[in-house]
C-alpha cells in the first residue's frame, strides 16, 4: 500500500464511503481506485488527486497533504546514480536490496532523516 492510498482508504472509512461507491460517484472504476488503494497502480493525475479531495471534503491541509503524498506514492521507484559519489550508489544499491527485510522500527528511523523539517 502506498502513503497515498492508505490515506485515501483512511478518510473514504471515516467518511462511510464504499469504495464502489465513491469509485461511480469519481466516474473511474472500482478496480482502479482499489488498485490506487492498494499501491497497484503508480502515482494518480494531479487532477484525480483535486477530484478526490474535493469528494472527500479536504480542508486546505488535508488536501496539500493528499497532494504530497501522491508524489511520494509510485510503488516502483527507479534511482539514477550516475554521476553520483560511490557512497551515494551504494547506499540505493543496499536501499533497493534490503529495503523488504528492514525492520519497520529502522524505516521510520531513516524517514525521519530524510523528511523535511516542517515548519507550523
Amino acid at each position: 500500500m502506498t502513503p497515498f492510498g492508505a490515506r485515501i482508504r483512511e478518510l473514504r472509512d471515516a467518511k462511510g464511503i464504499q469504495l464502489t461507491r465513491m469509485a461511480a460517484d469519481l466516474n473511474i472504476s472500482a478496480a482502479y481506485l482499489s488498485a490506487l488503494e492498494h499501491g497497484h497502480r503508480g502515482k494518480p493525475a494531479p487532477g484525480l488527486v483535486m477530484q478526490i479531495c474535493g469528494y472527500l471534503d479536504c480542508i486546505w491541509d488535508e488536501a496539500e497533504e493528499l497532494k504530497r503524498l501522491a508524489e511520494l506514492s509510485h510503488p516502483k521507484v527507479t534511482l539514477d546514480t550516475s554521476g553520483l559519489s560511490p557512497a551515494r550508489t551504494e547506499l540505493a544499491n543496499r536501499l533497493g536490496q534490503g529495503l523488504r527485510a528492514m525492520p519497520d522500527e529502522q524505516v521510520e528511523r531513516l524517514l525521519a532523516i530524510l523528511r523535511p523539517a516542517r515548519t507550523e
